[in-house]
């Protein structure tokens, strides 16, 4: 009795599988793997990306602008925050304060070589998730870097230009409140999903 609804059973399972991948662009299946227990009973086991629903179309515009800043400005933060290891090492090593300030200038102005292009070219949005990205991956905003690297007047500055610009160097990341989307996508990046 049980063997007589297994075959229908997977086989609209495998239907209702390949109408939602057909109807996801980003593919909704991950894995499909078989499991078989002691008794010889073999369970399908299908790993599905996660589902967002969401009430108005605005917001669904909202969060696939997020996916794609943190696809482009991810890579970014971490290259920031390897950077800005590199050099707390690096300062530790070097003994004498001008040293340090010259140290300080050379990486400033290759990281502005570096990544001047990119930068450019990111939307408000963009810049936005990156400065949230950059305190959660150094656990210091934007400011607090510039004011410990270059100086107090440099941060001022730069924050009044990105103040002028609609941004906040100042900008915290809170992953429980208000960046909880954020926080959620980051994570399925990560973790490969996206």
């Amino acid at each position: 009795m049980k063997k007589r609804w297994l075959l229908p059973f997977l086989s609209l399972l495998l239907a209702g599988i390949h109408f939602a991948a057909a109807q996801s662009p980003d593919k909704a299946i991950r894995r499909i793997t078989t499991l078989i227990d002691e008794a010889g009973d073999t369970t399908l086991v299908v790993h599905l990306q996660p589902v967002y629903v969401f009430d108005r179309k605005v917001d669904l515009r909202r969060y696939r602008r997020l996916v794609e800043a943190v696809k482009r400005v991810y890579p970014v933060a971490q290259a920031a925050k390897a950077q800005m290891a590199q050099m707390e090492q690096e300062l530790l090593r070097i003994g004498s304060r001008r040293e340090q300030r010259q140290y300080i200038h050379e990486v400033a102005a290759r990281i502005e070589r570096e990544y001047t292009p990119v930068l450019k070219h990111m939307t408000r949005t963009q810049g936005r998730v990156l400065l949230k990205l950059i305190d959660r991956e150094t656990d210091h905003t934007a400011y607090e870097i510039l004011r410990e690297f270059r100086g107090g007047f440099v941060a001022g500055f730069w924050q009044g230009i990105s103040r002028i610009f609609g941004q906040n160097l100042k900008s915290g990341y809170d992953a429980a409140g208000d960046d909880r989307m954020l926080e959620l996508i980051v994570r399925n990046y990560e973790a490969g999903l996206l």
